[in-house]
């Protein structure tokens, strides 16, 4: 929470930067008469939603080239950075035409409302799609936990997703003792699970995730990669059928 408040809070200060330049190229082009500074400013009182209307104009460009930006460091990563097993839970035939990546923590409220969608559309596209989970707890100690617990969980096939879905379910927070009521209910084999917590590869696996998220300059979840666009926030199953079209 506290990174999306700092992202907002700088956001809104460049917002504003860019507004006043902007209107001082508007200045330059005529599209607002030249002026002295106190005519400048009567004119800016006598219509104020055009300062309104420029810095909203601003800030979509503004977020349109940072989506291209990471549009391009997804070209030169390669989508085989984000389907590496050794970062991501990965699911789906080699061959498939489509792809989807999601970056997520267990205690985002925005991944669990979306989670339903995202399990419609994999239930319907697994024979031409392959799916990428990869954590990125941003929330705590409890989301790191979980995110741990998940990543141990990768190396008991396909029952990782059931201990996912069933973690995304959730309305409370995610702490140990709901992972593994959670993981019990999802058939996880519990000492299995307990040792591969303390695998090496585990914390390396959560780093390498919180890396690849910063490298995409990602602050918050979720997060998708659907064939090299990408996509903030909350997604439903028709948003993501036109993704992949």
């Amino acid at each position: 929470m506290q990174a999306n408040l700092k992202t907002a809070v700088v956001g809104g200060l460049v917002g504003a930067i860019v507004a006043v330049a902007v209107m001082a190229g508007a200045v330059a082009l005529h599209v607002v008469p030249t002026a002295t500074d106190a005519r400048l400013q009567s004119y800016l009182l006598g219509h104020p939603k055009l300062v309104l209307q420029m810095q909203a104009l601003a800030e979509e460009q503004q977020a349109a080239e940072a989506r291209q930006a990471q549009i391009d460091k997804i070209k030169k990563l390669g989508v085989s950075k984000f389907l590496d097993p050794k970062v991501a839970y990965v699911t789906g035939p080699a061959s498939a035409k489509n792809t989807v990546i999601e970056f997520y923590d267990y205690n985002c409220g925005h991944c669990r409302n979306t989670s339903a969608a995202v399990k419609a559309f994999m239930d319907k596209h697994k024979a031409d799609t392959r799916f990428a989970f990869i954590e990125f707890p941003i929330f705590g100690e409890a989301s790191s936990n979980a995110a741990r617990a998940s990543i141990a969980a990768h190396k008991q096939g396909d029952k990782f997703l059931a201990l996912h879905f069933g973690m995304m379910a959730e309305s409370g927070a995610v702490d140990q003792a709901l992972m593994l009521q959670v993981a019990q209910k999802a058939g996880l084999d519990i000492p299995k699970l307990a040792s591969d917590l303390n695998a090496p590869e585990t914390d390396k696996a959560l780093l390498a995730g919180y890396r690849l998220a910063r490298e995409m300059s990602f602050s918050g979840t979720p997060m998708f990669i659907v064939n090299g666009q990408v996509h903030e926030g909350e997604i439903t199953e028709d948003e993501l059928k036109k993704l992949v079209k």
